[in-house]
């Protein structure tokens, strides 16, 4: 069993016959294949095989390009250094352990110096810290149905380097003093000096292939992939403590057919910050035939499933979701994610809050199961955690369909929602049957919600949804047709509320007959439609200040 604080040795470990590592000793470098045994590795998890790693990546470069291969064994680690036209292949049986520093008598490579770590979390700019780094690369790849295991790596790390401001996120995953160790003394990043925090750290690669292994207990990230274009990620299962994949800055990217669980933080984030210097959308991305949750750690990978853990980063619960953001200056665009399935973990969520355009997002074919918050989060902010002179950035051009969803949490409705004056324009959502928990009190929330424009974005952040469907604020442009709404138990609240949105139409939507409650509630309308909805008469409204349907 993985569960938390379980050990790699409850991992099946094959060790080969001595005469069958003898022999691929012997042949290391035949065929552009360079044995790490034969360049000194033990492979027995007791000894560090750092230097032989690194030795036979260095002579599988000078020969113009080959595979690193691990046979079965247990390779206890600090920093490997990948370069050019090398693969690492990870054998059937074959760990590669994270080291830890206070028990291993080793350090990881220092965090490389960053002027604009003042923009984001010092694990997003950073990456030489990694058990596994490379940076300028070229036609890389990471294969093999062996096992990463990032036991000595630490999932904690400081927030930006500069004053705090209250659109910080919460900083209760066990992270050290998120600001940089206010009033000790230290300077930034200090509690850092000699850790690893990333199992996999690309930054500025192209042509990269990353195929079939396993990663446990990935650190801070379990990858994280910076300016890296032209990426492949295919059927790879991890089940770690923070992030699973973080995609950031990157163009050209394929995601298919993985797992990750990861019920402290979310497993597939799409990201555009400003670590590189500059900003630089993420475009061209798919996401495909991919699952994400939020089991107990460890519990996926030893198929278990469990469900036990309460302990959340916060009130929304369990994490584990898709999530465009929230690192967001350079922008999101021409995304696709399609045919995933999300079981105990947060909905999906498209935010950009540091000034980034997002725009035209296709999104299908999703089943979603006991989310901890609602099945659609879009958020348009103002946090502007970026240098001077940004401002609000866009949502546009999205299309949502094809959705079903069963036993989500009725706390929090999906919401849509900008800021006064930057509407979110042009949404499109269709084909979603939704079934919450309902048991929601009209008494106990807020008619017009705390715009927050500057803060965190996480659904919380309004508060007890005002609807129990769907919340709609500063949007221009929404289109709802056949949509299904379901409650478990009776729902005081109304099924839609908006609030200054301008052309809305719904068409063959359906929700819960209540008795005094309304199925919509409007305020600040322009141009709104309703056709073929459950209960109410065909409806048009040119304007409307206040109105209850």
């Amino acid at each position: 069993m993985f569960g938390t604080g379980a050990v790699v040795a409850t991992l099946p470990v094959y060790a080969l016959p001595a005469m069958a590592q003898k022999k691929s000793a012997s042949n290391a470098n035949l065929a552009g294949n360079f044995n790490v045994r034969a360049y000194g590795a033990g492979g027995d998890g007791k000894k560090t095989d750092t230097d032989a790693i690194n030795r036979a990546i260095a002579a599988a470069a000078a020969a113009g390009g080959g595979t690193v291969f691990f046979p079965a064994g247990k390779y206890l680690s600090f920093s490997i250094r990948l370069q050019s036209h090398v693969s690492l292949y990870l054998d059937a049986g074959a760990t590669l352990i994270a080291a830890d520093p206070a028990k291993h008598g080793g350090s990881y490579d220092a965090a490389e110096p960053n002027e604009w770590d003042a923009y984001q979390d010092f694990g997003h700019s950073h990456w030489h810290n990694s058990l596994i780094w490379g940076e300028n690369l070229e036609h890389v790849s990471i294969l093999g149905t062996g096992l990463i295991y990032g036991a000595g790596l630490t999932h904690a790390g400081p927030g930006p380097r500069r004053v705090p401001k209250p659109g910080d996120m919460p900083s209760s995953l066990g992270d050290s003093d998120p600001h940089g160790e206010r009033g000790s003394g230290k300077p930034y990043g200090a509690d850092m000096i000699g850790k690893g925090n990333k199992a996999i750290a690309l930054k500025n690669c192209k042509n990269v292939i990353l195929r079939d292994i396993s990663i446990f207990n990935g650190g801070h990230f379990a990858l994280l992939a910076t300016g890296t274009d032209n990426m492949t990620i295919d059927n790879l299962k991890v089940d770690t403590d923070r992030d699973g994949f973080d995609i950031d800055c990157c163009r050209n990217v394929h995601i298919s057919n993985c797992s990750i669980n990861s019920p402290n933080d979310d497993a597939i984030c799409l990201k555009s910050s400003f670590a590189l210097g500059y900003k630089r959308f993420t475009e061209n991305i798919s996401i495909t035939n991919c699952q994400v949750s939020g089991f107990d750690l460890g519990t996926f990978l030893d198929g278990s499933f469990q469900r036990k853990q309460e302990f959340a980063p916060d009130k929304e619960g369990v994490a584990g979701r898709i999530k465009l953001g929230t690192e967001s200056n350079g922008g999101f665009r021409n995304i696709t994610i399609s045919n995933c399935v999300f079981e105990r973990c947060r909905g999906l969520a498209i935010e950009s809050v540091d000034g980034a355009v997002i725009e035209d997002i296709a999104v299908s074919n999703l089943a979603m199961r006991d989310l901890t918050n609602p099945p659609l989060f879009i958020r348009l902010g103002s946090r502007l955690r970026a240098p001077d002179g940004a401002v609000t950035g866009a949502i546009r051009r999205i299309n949502i369909s094809n959705i079903v969803v069963s036993g989500a949490d009725s706390r929090y409705a999906s919401i849509i929602s900008g800021v006064p004056g930057y509407p979110i324009e042009d949404v499109r959502i269709s084909n979603v049957h939704v079934v919450h928990q309902g048991g929601g009190d009209i008494s106990k929330v807020l008619a017009n919600p705390p715009e927050n424009a500057g803060s965190y974005p996480e659904p919380s952040m309004f508060g007890l949804s005002p609807a129990h469907g769907l919340f709609a604020r500063h949007v221009k442009n929404l289109d709802l047709h056949h949509v299904d709404i379901t409650c478990k138990q009776p729902d005081s609240r109304p099924a839609f509320v908006l609030h200054d949105v301008n052309r809305a139409y719904f068409g063959q939507v359906n929700f819960p007959q209540q008795a005094g409650s309304p199925g919509f509630s409007l305020q600040d309308v322009k141009e709104f439609s309703v056709k073929d909805c459950s209960g109410l008469a065909d409806t048009q409204r040119k304007q409307v200040a206040r109105e209850s349907l």
